[in-house]
């Protein structure tokens, strides 16, 4: 398989866990691309370190200045934040994509800003760690995991289509949709499980006693429930605050989920859920196994 990309220089705007990953993987599937990547002196030169990039940039546009792919991997509001300095100084086809967990926002704004021949593709990777930071950064992160991309395939411009194949060629599954659509999926699907995890956590916690217990009797069970409870708030206040209404009907469907529950605790209702529970696991777990084979 050839490892050549229409694109020849990358910029990475946000050098930690996705960004860093999105160099790595790049520069392990194609070693010909230039990537430089713009954060924090201290962060850019980790992923330097690291091999995440080539070079650090001093400024944003220092970063885009002849980049024909710039990757935009920061928190939502610091995204919104660099496009005006992106679109001032970026080569005029670049193409511009994110990283953002919610999409309607930023895809609006960027129309604004960033125009033809120019180009913007909203993004989001399904894949990350409960522990951020270039250190945690994994050029295989990606692999067998869904990436949203924003727009219809079908006549899509083919600098979007390259970086869906270049998506491909890293291990990631790309999914069209539109901007509030992939908003409401990831309410439930990422962000409601989030919530659910820290409320879990608080309900632990505040049942534990002097001696320990229940915390003492935990198994592996609580672990696996309570693992993206050890993600930092700083990585999801801009997806709270963006994505407030559809993450509040997320909540509100699980509580009437939860209220059925109660109600049913001791009825053969119990029992169809239970069922309808184990085959939605077992699809989880099929497509898990098809996407990685």
């Amino acid at each position: 398989m050839s490892n050549e990309t229409p694109f020849r220089r990358l910029a990475i705007i946000g050098t930690g866990l996705i960004g860093g990953s999105f160099g790595l993987a790049l520069r392990k599937h194609f070693p010909a691309i230039s990537v430089v990547g713009f954060d924090h002196t201290e962060i850019a030169a980790r992923a330097v370190a690291r091999g995440a990039v080539q070079e650090a940039a001093a400024t944003i546009r220092d970063a885009v200045l002849g980049a024909d792919l710039v990757y935009v991997a920061l928190p939502i509001r610091a995204s919104l934040d660099a496009l005006p300095a992106i679109s001032a100084a970026m080569y005029a086809k670049a193409l511009v994509t994110d990283a953002s967990s919610t999409k309607a926002l930023i895809c609006r704004m960027a129309r604004f800003l960033i125009s033809s021949p120019a180009l913007f593709l909203g993004g989001h990777p399904m894949a990350g760690k409960e522990r951020s930071g270039i250190e945690n950064a994994d050029p295989d992160i990606f692999v067998g995991a869904p990436y949203a991309l924003i727009g219809s395939e079908a006549g899509a411009d083919p600098r979007a289509l390259s970086f869906a194949e270049l998506l491909r060629r890293i291990g990631a599954k790309p999914v069209w949709c539109d901007a509030e659509t992939h908003d409401w999926a990831v309410s439930i699907v990422s962000h409601m499980p989030q919530l659910v995890a820290l409320a879990l956590a608080r309900v632990v916690q505040d049942e534990t006693d002097e001696t320990g217990l229940p915390l003492r009797l935990a198994g592996k069970g609580l672990q696996d429930m309570l693992r993206l409870a050890g993600s930092p708030y700083e990585v999801w206040r801009d997806i709270f605050l963006t994505n407030g209404e559809n993450i509040t009907h997320a909540l509100d469907r699980l509580v009437q989920a939860i209220d059925h529950l109660r109600t049913n605790l001791s009825s053969k209702e119990l029992e169809g859920e239970f069922r309808a529970a184990n085959s939605l696991f077992e699809l989880l777990q099929k497509n898990q196994q098809k996407s990685q084979s």
